[in-house]
């Protein structure tokens, strides 16, 4: 046998066993696959993103310890790849679909605006201008509360009526300063919300459903009155106007930034089922969802509070249901999904304003409209918005057809990696001579190796 064949050439590589062992493994050795076994399982996910630098399984060697292959993931970023399938579609959320309904909804406040002040142009001018930012501003928190408990997966139904409850609170106990009304009113909503959160999170209920009990209690309370409550303090939210509802459009557009995070997104929806609803979701989605639904509350007060202090000087009492239909239809319209997680960025402002707006409106032109029936309408439409927020804001890969998976090559085939293209080498079997021919021997031991001719 001559000193440079190549099975010793392979060895002796580098001048090391390492080399050896590794050029080993790739023709089915077992001592290259004891050195270097560890490594390559070790680097089962690599090779699965990187496939052009992954050596092929060898026939008989044993299995991964996990399987180089993800199924459905897109390629938009590193850190889709390590989205967990538990917890929704892997991929990042297409933003496009609520970028361009929001261009929609900005069109529609244009052209009411527009009305507006063609019809009505006192309107938008003095105080009545400050009074219609303090009802957008009531109506926006509104929106806002009912929009973060949807992106949590778990709509709050008792907003409208805790509204109207803090509202007749803060009537009936006004002159006693502001202050004084709103920290008992805070801290029953605080109490209420962690009630209804504990049950929603500890028993894993759909949150519509814990929070339509809460509401019916609150409803209770509402009709210990038989009339309207007048309102006894002198606050008057109109001085400040401007600065309410600039910083409730503050509020909702940075959340809606926020919310437009991959990592936020996913933390924030995580109570939104992807399987059986009925499966728990884990500690994370309990510690969202009671966070969120006792914001909610604490919202629905402080809108309660500008709904009474900048209307009229009288609170109706009402159930309220009128207010949460308002509330969830803005919040759906605006691109936040009934299915949860997904929503937009500026849209439940865009949607709060565009009503605020129509119902201005309507009250000018004497329309007579009930605030049920807008209600109704408005989240009829934000279902339509959900469908089209479910069909095309959903991850590139889970869009109807999943994404080609990749198979391990066999031996022999050209691919191109970091290093160009090349083939890899085919395993020979023991005793077989590369440029043996049929019917010749195939004794690798024998022939004009040793220099020797056979007889």
């Amino acid at each position: 046998m001559a000193y440079d064949d190549s099975i010793y050439r392979r060895r002796e590589a580098g001048g090391g066993d390492p080399v050896g062992a590794r050029e080993e493994s790739w023709y089915g050795g077992d001592a290259g696959y004891r050195d270097g076994g560890e490594a390559r399982a070790g680097s089962t996910h690599v090779r699965g993103r990187f496939m052009e630098n992954a050596a092929p399984d060898v026939p008989g060697d044993p299995e991964p310890a996990e399987p180089a292959r993800r199924r459905g993931v897109s390629p938009t970023g590193p850190e889709d790849a390590f989205d967990d399938p538990e917890h929704g579609e892997p991929g990042r959320d297409r933003m496009g679909v609520h970028l361009l309904w929001e261009l929609v909804l900005l069109v529609v406040v244009a052209v009411l605006v527009y009305l507006c002040n063609r019809d009505y142009p006192g309107l938008l001018r003095g105080d009545r201008l400050s009074s219609l930012l303090v009802f957008g501003t009531a109506l926006g928190l509104l929106t806002l509360a009912a929009a973060l408990t949807l992106r949590i997966g778990a709509p709050n139904l008792a907003i409208g009526p805790v509204g109207v409850a803090a509202a007749l609170h803060f009537a009936e106990n006004s002159d006693h300063g502001v202050v004084a009304v709103l920290i008992p009113a805070t801290l029953i909503a605080l109490v209420g919300g962690l009630v209804v959160a504990l049950l929603v999170a500890g028993f894993h209920v759909p949150g519509w459903a814990a929070s339509l009990a809460a509401a019916l209690a609150v409803v209770v309370f509402i009709q210990q009155r038989t009339g309207p409550v007048e309102v006894q303090g002198d606050y008057d939210p109109r001085r400040h106007a401007l600065y309410l509802f600039g910083g409730f459009a503050a509020v909702s557009v940075i959340a809606g930034l926020f919310g437009s995070v991959t990592t936020v997104r996913r933390l924030v929806g995580r109570f939104r089922p992807v399987a059986d609803p009925a499966l728990r979701r884990g500690a994370a989605a309990g510690v969202i969802v009671v966070f969120g639904t006792v914001l909610s509350m604490v919202l629905a007060v402080l809108a309660g509070v500008l709904l009474a202090a900048g209307g009229s000087g009288r609170v109706a009492p009402t159930t309220g249901f009128e207010w949460t239909g308002l509330a969830l239809g803005a919040a759906l319209l605006g691109g936040a999904s009934a299915f949860g997680r997904r929503g937009g960025i500026a849209g439940g402002l865009l949607a709060a304003t565009a009503l605020t707006l129509f119902i201005s409106y309507a009250d000018e032109r004497n329309l007579d409209i009930a605030p049920a029936a807008v209600a109704a309408v408005v989240v009829a439409a934000g279902l339509v918005v959900t469908r089209l927020v479910e069909t095309y804001g959903r991850p590139g890969s889970s869009d109807g057809e999943a994404e080609p998976e990749w198979e391990p090559e066999p031996a022999g085939v050209a691919r191109s990696g970091w290093g160009g293209t090349r083939s890899d080498p085919v395993p020979e079997p023991w005793g077989v001579s590369p440029s043996s021919h049929p019917g010749e021997s195939r004794d690798r031991w024998g022939g004009d190796r040793w220099g020797v001719p056979e007889r």
